[in-house]
């Protein structure tokens, strides 16, 4: 994929002639470029179930109507997202005048507002008025299940394993201490699971509301602007139980529950908590088995993995 092909489907699909596009290198799993109106996404989704996947949440953000939600610009045609190249898939989004945070705890300064932007989310109908152009049924929903399961458990197997002919890992520089990292601590990360599978039991046993979520509403997915605070990076969008979006900033719960009349569970805040980091374990140990180098990318993925294990 090249500026090239970016150029030639800002024009074709979007209709926009200023072609003086900038790299940013900014975010985790996406590439950016933006001109001087307009910031351009594009994703890796490859096959026709991850563009469908993608065009879904894309679609969902556009529909939702909310003057906080920084939504993708249509195409000519009314489309969200586009084939850009091979593998690759191109979204549009209005160039907004404002600061995003970091990755971390929300300062105490805005979790009042973050939590009036989750219940204004929370409070759109499933069902969607017509002219809303939501998804309905469509909706993406979550199946509480972790998202790579397999392949860590996978992991966890062939790391205990000694024999000469199924280890050392030599993917890459980093290969190996991940093998012996995840040696050291099976038992924690079984142990992570074995709650794991008892806290989304009792979600499903509770029985409450579940609602739109944006998925990852931390401060790096959040826009400092001169009108107030927007929302970002709507790629993870779900129907989920409302703990998705509130795990972060558990000491507003009483403000969402004041703010919307629905009960937040134990069970679903430490759900999602323990979600996250087991995602994250997940990710780092796919990607460290498959060929890399030393530095970069990989590097960080090594350090954040390990992170997990020296708490």
């Amino acid at each position: 994929m090249s500026e090239s092909d970016l150029q030639t489907a800002l024009t074709r699909h979007w209709g926009i002639s200023d072609l003086s596009l900038e790299y940013r290198p900014v975010g985790a799993g996406s590439y950016h470029w933006s001109t001087p109106t307009h910031w351009i996404t594009v994703d890796r989704a490859p096959g026709e179930a991850a563009f469908a996947r993608l065009d879904r949440a894309l679609r969902t953000a556009r529909g939702l109507r909310l003057d906080f939600v920084v939504a993708p610009l249509p195409t000519d045609q009314d489309r969200v997202l586009v084939r850009v190249a091979p593998g690759w898939a191109m979204s549009v989004f209005p160039l907004i005048d404002g600061v995003a945070g970091e990755f971390g705890e929300h300062p105490p300064e805005d979790r009042a507002a973050v939590t009036d932007l989750l219940i204004a989310l929370h409070a759109v109908p499933l069902d969607g008025p017509a002219e809303a152009d939501l998804p309905g049924s469509d909706l993406a929903r979550t199946d509480l299940r972790l998202p790579g399961r397999d392949r860590l458990e996978a992991a966890l197997a062939d790391a205990a394993l000694a024999d000469a002919a199924s280890g050392p890992w030599t993917s890459g520089p980093y290969a190996e201490p991940v093998r012996q990292l995840l040696a050291g601590h099976a038992a924690t990360i079984r142990a992570w699971l074995a709650e794991f599978d008892d806290l989304a039991a009792a979600v499903r046993a509770a029985g409450t509301d579940w609602v739109i979520t944006h998925g990852e509403p931390h401060p790096g997915n959040i826009l400092r602007t001169p009108t107030g605070l927007r929302m970002i990076d709507w790629d993870t969008v779900l129907v989920a139980p409302p703990e998705r979006d509130l795990w972060m900033i558990p000491d507003q719960v009483a403000r969402y529950a004041a703010g919307t009349g629905r009960a937040v569970t134990a069970a679903g805040l430490t759900l999602y908590r323990r979600w996250w980091a087991l995602s994250d374990v997940t990710v780092y140990v796919t990607d460290l088995r498959r060929p890399h180098t030393a530095g970069g990318d990989a590097a960080d993925a090594l350090t954040y993995l390990s992170s997990y294990f020296s708490q």
